[in-house]
């Protein structure tokens, strides 16, 4: 028997427990599309929690992350892939250990499209690592949240385009990540430098300016969406854009994110549109 079934179950409940922003939209996408969006994005978090981690030391995340990109660009090698993390296996988070179930999880006919990304993203992010994630420019800040977000959108463009033949401009979704990832650092921006030491904000900017650039590819997303005519797609789309926009409003408002009780406001009001 398959263990497929068992390990579909599992990339779900994995889901549950390392994303709030994108379970729920993964969670109402119809079958075939929630098995290929909820592996491609365990794999994208399993190499984003290397890059991450609060204990690793650089060269040692630098070598993690460029070794996985190396094994994605291949077959994959499980075995491999587990004897470069036994090391670090007591401390590294399950998501991460079992990338190869990720990559089972996932229609064999597009999990080469979901390895060469998540393989770009991993060179991506040790290519930050080694540079200490010192943004200087905006150049720099549109380059570093390429690799942890605007690839996320890309991978969902070819996604839609394997699915249903629906075409998207990769650069509005490269937007839409882009997007995504500038309310975080919004909102992550005193955690990520008393935790990390790390300030993702060009040497010039204050928060006004990030403001700016988060507005300015949230309203990429928005064209983004304007060629998707698949209703499940768009929904899926729809949820975590409307949950960045409002929590967008909520810190310019003086607030540090939403409540729980307003998430699940949005998410009823884009289901019922």
């Amino acid at each position: 028997m398959s263990k497929i079934p068992g390990l579909e179950k599992e990339a779900m409940q994995m889901l549950k427990l390392t994303s709030r922003t994108f379970y729920v939209p993964i969670s109402l996408l119809r079958s075939t599309l929630r098995k290929t969006v909820g592996s491609a994005y365990l794999c994208m978090r399993a190499v984003d929690e290397i890059e991450d981690h609060e204990t690793l030391d650089a060269e040692t995340k630098e070598h993690l992350l460029r070794s996985t990109s190396d094994l994605l660009a291949g077959d994959f090698d499980d075995s491999a892939y587990r004897e470069l993390l036994q090391p670090y296996e007591t401390i590294l988070p399950e998501v991460t250990l079992r990338l190869g179930d990720w990559i089972t999880v996932c229609p064999t006919d597009i999990v080469g499209k979901v390895k060469e990304s998540t393989s770009i993203m991993a060179s991506g992010m040790a290519d930050w690592v080694k540079k200490d994630w010192h943004i200087k420019t905006k150049d720099d800040l549109n380059d570093y949240t390429y690799y942890v977000a605007g690839l996320v959108g890309v991978m969902l463009s070819d996604i839609w385009k394997w699915y249903d033949n629906t075409e998207t401009s990769r650069e509005l979704a490269i937007g839409y990540g882009r997007g995504l990832q500038a309310v975080n650092i919004l909102r992550n921006q005193q955690e990520d430098f008393a935790e990390r030491r790390v300030n993702f904000f060009p040497e010039d900017w204050n928060r006004d300016d990030m403001f700016q650039f988060a507005q300015e590819n949230l309203d990429q997303a928005d064209e983004y969406m304007k060629d998707i005519k698949n209703r499940n797609i768009l929904l899926f789309c729809k949820i975590p854009l409307a949950l960045a926009k409002r929590t967008l409003q909520a810190m310019k408002s003086g607030k540090k994110k939403m409540s729980r009780d307003e998430v699940e406001m949005v998410v009823a009001e884009m289901k019922r549109e």
